[in-house]
């Protein structure tokens, strides 16, 4: 029973099954190339944004101004996801529930006309 060989779940590789690479160490990440995001690399990525709001401290996120609102829903009536407005997360909460009482009031439209 002793010579007998003992079966292993993922084949006969003892790297840890990680694939075409094995188990081997590839070095720190600095020293492997690739694009640095200091330096414009990466994947096309343009400056980072920064929240408006966070940025001036006197701007303050309110329901009744439609026309700093509208910076934030598409032309479909969609509001804007952070990723893309670069609104921070605290922010962005209060922006959508800006753009959800702007709408119950008339400020701000749920969908736009279908023109025929």
């Amino acid at each position: 029973m002793s010579d007998m060989k003992k079966e292993m779940p993922f084949g006969d590789r003892a790297g840890g099954g990680r694939g075409a690479g094995g188990g081997r160490d590839r070095g720190p990440r600095e020293d492997r190339g690739g694009g640095d995001l200091e330096r414009g690399g990466g994947r096309g990525f343009g400056r980072r944004k920064v929240c408006r709001y966070c940025a001036d401290k006197n701007l303050k996120v309110d329901y009744k101004n439609a026309a700093d609102l509208k910076y934030f829903v598409t032309e479909r009536g969609k509001i804007v996801p952070r990723r893309i407005s670069g609104n921070c997360a605290r922010h962005q909460r209060e922006v959508a529930t800006a753009i959800k009482r702007g709408r119950q009031v008339a400020l701000l439209p749920f969908t736009v006309m279908q023109h025929q």
